[in-house]
């Protein structure tokens, strides 16, 4: 799709539209635990409500250029709107630069996606059905189509054993859990996203993605034990959060599954 245009123009282009993407995502990231919408109304101060203009809106360099303060009554933008930023924009170029030969618009659907989800974890520890169904359904599209371009169903029987086997993999475990030690040791959202997640990776990525979610785990835990953060039985990690983290790049090694 995009290989008549240089890359350079690609590149800063997938920059741009990813912030912009990034600014959406930070937005509904404060909006929807709030059960506001998220189209409609216009951005303000979470401090003293003032109306954002559209220099006080642009992605990243507003932040920057008012040091991440409102410049109506100074309060503090917080980071959380940066970073949803500046991943956005990284997304976006990550996947010019290194998603598989034709699937660079998929992976920043996914990405994107993945973003949303991942954010709302590790701040709400929240996974709405809502998009994690919005991203099944995304999968399911983007393999029905590379399914009729190869003129077979393989695509689509990979597509939905991996999807299967993601969901079904997690929601054994908490049941497991749940029986064995008389309470809830995961989020109702995690089997729904791993299945998700396994649409668009296949059961092999599956695998990989609980794979590497394991470890980030393991590296959070450990970062938490050196800040002297107390970890008991019952600390709760984002699980979905380090599933997401996880399936992007593995996505952009494999492509789909």
């Amino acid at each position: 799709m995009f290989e008549q245009v240089p890359q350079g123009f690609l590149i800063v282009g997938a920059a741009v539209l990813g912030a912009v993407i990034g600014s959406f995502v930070g937005a509904v990231l404060v909006r929807l635990p709030q059960g506001q919408s998220v189209v409609h109304g216009r951005s303000k101060c979470d401090h003293c409500g003032k109306l954002l203009s559209p220099l006080e809106l642009v992605p990243i360099f507003s932040f920057l250029a008012q040091r991440g303060k409102c410049r109506g009554c100074g309060g503090a933008i917080g980071g959380w709107a940066l970073a949803s930023e500046v991943a956005g924009s990284v997304i976006g170029v990550g996947a010019v630069l290194w998603a598989r030969d034709g699937l660079t618009l998929a992976a920043m659907i996914l990405g994107w996606q993945l973003l949303l989800l991942a954010l709302l974890d590790l701040r709400h520890f929240w996974l709405p059905r809502a998009l994690t169904g919005l991203l099944a359904a995304s999968g399911a599209i983007v393999v029905a189509i590379e399914a009729w371009v190869m003129g077979t169903i393989d695509p689509l029987l990979i597509s939905v054993s991996g999807g299967a086997m993601g969901f079904v993999m997690l929601w054994a475990i908490a049941r497991f859990y749940r029986r064995a030690r008389g309470r809830e040791g995961m989020g109702a959202g995690d089997p729904p996203l791993l299945g998700a997640i396994g649409l668009w990776l296949g059961p092999l990525g599956v695998v990989e993605v609980m794979l590497g979610a394991s470890i980030l785990g393991i590296v959070a835990a450990i970062v938490m034990l050196v800040s002297k953060r107390k970890i008991a039985a019952d600390t709760a990690l984002p699980l979905g959060t380090c599933l997401a983290a996880t399936a992007w790049p593995i996505f952009l090694v494999q492509g789909l599954g």
